[in-house]
């Protein structure tokens, strides 16, 4: 698979990296309503005056030449793919993709994975599922997509390679073979992943220190770049099994990644390395079964691991003088797993009840150590143990009470011990109750509005309760003990406006009150850690705009733009004044356009960020990185049903990262200097060749 860091991240639009393999689960398939109404040409059917439920057909995206039921999802109009959070936990943290009703059998084998090894031919229908409906679990997203799949003995294998070429950097290539079998009910499938790791920020460029009054005490040249990847070998097994169903799958994989900083001048030469390796894995299990006509079960079991052991280094010349030495080095191993098993109720087509129940047990422990020139320089919780037992359960009700209108409400008691061990011995308990309420109303065809009032409590970092570095910018980080969860009170308004088929506008507006917000905290020792800094306010304007050019006289096209505006206020732990909340991101515009030239088997696309940035707050600086122009322009081309093969370039004009250091901690906070690195980012370009057989 590919990992792919980027700081543009979700701005930009399809690398489609080879995917771990997963299972589909087949099941008892939902009743929609079947009312054809033309899109473009193609037969959509939709119920969504009853439900809020769009169901696309194959037909509907044959001008697009899906090769995978991922080509599909992806031109969904009016869906975004997420993945989900990957935290801790079951509830929200896998994505809102499903795969015939359920969700796959593992959090790391994520929904867009299954969907890159499934043929596009091997796809009834696909359900947009806009704010609840009847047997559906939504997992707290108001849209998710539902992919049915046809049953049919077949065999298929998925081919992938590609290369991403940096211009002046190291390139990289990855790789993938999947196959699937299906007999009936009966899957089984095998994935063999090479890996690569890429970063979209490297470059080079010149670092500027400047003084309290703008004059320039240091002017260095500036040099980045880093590189991983890692192999891993996937196998999954589903069957039917005493009257229902289990859906088996399990994963091992290894990675690396590395890193260098670099600066230099006349007698100059900073120097910082960063070098991870690490191994982990997976199983999962899924068992449904229907009990009744009505009444269904589905328990879930999901272990994984995970082991690294990472070094950092930092070392300077300065006038053919060697300065001592730093070096933060770390071993750990973390696990966590989860039993969850929940019984659904079908009252009616129009009610269905759910209740069930989930406890896990998650678990981190580090030995860490940093030195200078050698001696060893204790950090608080630099050797600690994480653990926590969790439980949760939780019922909920989705009620088509009017044919335009439907309710979900739900309540989820959660009670957790997190233990820690080691440097320092603490124990701390936590009970919360977390209701949510859902109301989608759709007064006419294409107009639905949305409104969610939920209780959402964040989950902890355990890497938060160890020391961390990050010593290219002269940073140590000491461990908190004294984490809380972050809790979150949601108000959440959607508009969603549908016409000329695929075309959309969506408004959404948002506001949280925040208790317990996590951001950064001052230590003893001059030392910094993440922690609980008091109470805060999220404000958001969502707006997503997606225009078909059809009606306008070019065939195929699609413009889109979209962007979320975040205010975020707290009060600072330091100075006392009022301040964003650090790493939320304030804007980020994406302007796309896409078209389909059916005749010459080509689509094409391109996408534009005209700025992006985020800012962090700490008791001794303030850091952020701006950059402006990011440019992503592709074209795939696929001759035959089986074949697909993609272009793409990836151009970041400027990359500006800048710190502002304080000289103490005061309120008034005298500034030490100012530091900016600017970095002219490398192009880089991707191939991807595909086939499937």
């Amino acid at each position: 698979m590919t990992k792919t860091i980027l700081l543009a991240t979700t701005a930009v639009l399809l690398t489609g990296g080879a995917a771990a393999a997963q299972t589909a689960s087949d099941g008892p398939e939902r009743q929609v309503a079947q009312a054809p109404v033309p899109v473009n040409g193609q037969d959509v059917q939709t119920d969504a005056v009853q439900q809020g439920v769009l169901v696309f057909t194959p037909d509907f995206f044959a001008d697009q030449r899906p090769n995978t039921a991922l080509d599909m999802v992806s031109r969904v109009p009016g869906f975004s793919i997420n993945d989900g959070s990957g935290s801790r936990g079951f509830e929200g943290a896998v994505g809102n993709i499903l795969i015939n009703n359920a969700r796959p059998a593992s959090k790391n084998d994520t929904g867009s994975s299954v969907l890159s090894r499934t043929l596009a031919s091997q796809v009834e229908r696909i359900e947009l599922i806009r704010g609840g409906a009847p047997g559906i679990d939504m997992q707290g997203y108001s849209v998710v997509v539902n992919v049915i799949l046809k049953t049919e003995n077949t065999r298929q294998s998925i081919l992938t390679t590609s290369a991403f070429l940096f211009d002046g950097g190291r390139d990289s290539f990855n790789g993938s073979y999947q196959f699937t079998a299906r007999e009936g009910e009966r899957t089984w499938g095998v994935t063999l992943s090479d890996g690569v790791a890429i970063s979209d920020a490297n470059g080079v460029g010149e670092v500027v220190r400047t003084d309290a009054n703008g004059n320039v005490i240091r002017r260095e040249d500036y040099f980045n770049d880093s590189w991983g990847g890692g192999q891993s070998v996937r196998g999954n097994f589903a069957t039917p099994l005493f009257g229902g169903k289990i859906d088996l799958t399990a994963r091992y994989g290894v990675n690396d990644f590395h890193n260098v900083h670099l600066q230099t001048a006349a007698d100059v030469r900073r120097e910082s390395l960063f070098d991870n390796d690490g191994d982990g894995g997976e199983f999962g299990a899924v068992y449904t079964r229907p009990l009744s006509d009505r009444l269904k079960m589905e328990t879930r079991l999901i272990h994984q691991w995970n082991s690294f052991e990472s070094v950092s280094t930092s070392r300077s010349r300065l006038g053919g003088v060697d300065s001592p030495e730093q070096q933060f080095a770390g071993a750990g191993d973390s696990s966590e797993s989860i039993l969850r098993g929940l019984v659904r109720f079908e009252r009616s087509s129009a009610l269905t009840f759910e209740t069930g129940a989930e406890v896990a047990y998650n678990m981190l422990e580090v030995d860490q150590a940093y030195s200078v020139g050698g001696v060893d320089v204790p950090l608080p919780s630099d050797s600690v143990k994480v653990e926590e037992t969790r439980g949760e359960a939780f019922g909920k009700a989705t009620w088509r009470i009017r044919p335009e209108l439907t309710l979900e409400g739900g309540l989820r008691l959660e009670s957790s011990t997190i233990s820690q061990s080691g440097d320092a011995e603490l124990e701390k308990s936590f009970f919360f109750a977390k209701p949510r309420f859902l109301a989608t109303w759709t007064p006419m065809a294409n107009n639905q509005v949305r409104v969610r009032f939920e209780r959402e409590v964040g989950q902890l970092d355990f890497g938060d309760f160890a020391a961390s570095a990050e010593l290219q910018d002269g940073n140590v980080f000491g461990g908190n003990v004294d984490l809380e969860p972050e809790e979150r009170w949601i108000s959440e308004l959607i508009y969603e406006r549908r016409f000329w088929g695929d075309g959309i506008v969506s408004v959404g507006l948002r506001h949280d009150e925040i208790a317990n917000a996590l951001d950064v905290i001052p230590l003893d020792m001059g030392l910094s850690a993440r922690g609980n800094i008091g109470d805060g306010t999220l404000d958001q304007l969502a707006l997503t705009i997606a225009i078909p050019t059809d009606k306008l006289g070019v065939a195929g096209g699609m413009f889109r733009f979209r962007n979320t505006w975040n205010h975020t206020e707290v009060t600072d732990p330091t100075t006392g004044e009022i301040r964003p909340i650090s790493n939320i991101r304030a804007s980020q515009a994406v302007i796309s356009w896409e078209q389909d030239i059916t005749s010459w088997k080509l689509q094409y696309g391109a996408a534009f960020i005209p700025l992006l940035g985020q800012k962090s707050f700490d008791p001794d600086q303030t850091s952020g990185w701006r950059g402006h122009d990011y440019f992503e322009a592709w074209a795939e081309y696929k001759p035959t049903d089986t074949l697909s093969i993609r272009a793409q370039v990836n151009i970041w004009n400027d990359f500006n990262v800048e710190r502002t250091v304080y000289a103490n901690r005061t309120p008034a906070r005298p500034i030490a200097y100012v530091e900016n690195r600017y970095i002219d980012p490398r192009t880089f370009f991707q191939v991807r060749v595909r086939k499937t057989f």
